[in-house]
């Protein structure tokens, strides 16, 4: 594997957990009733989600370049 591919598959990886912390974190304060934190976080889980599929993809990418579609 190249290592830009590896470096985006790194970077997905870092952003799965960013985004679970903020999970665990929403999951917190919604059981504390702290319903705008829980929501807070849960948003921000979602993004860092959405980078890690953005990081999957180019890595995908690189790798098809670099080894032809199979």
């Amino acid at each position: 594997m190249s290592k830009k591919a590896a470096q985006h598959h790194k970077q997905a990886a870092e952003h799965h957990t960013h985004a679970a912390r903020h999970h665990g974190e929403a999951a917190k304060h919604h059981e504390a009733g702290h319903h705008e934190k829980a929501a807070h976080h849960a948003h921000t889980a979602a993004g860092h989600a959405t980078h890690a599929r953005d990081h999957a993809e180019e890595a995908r990418k690189v790798h098809t370049e670099e080894h032809g579609q199979k």
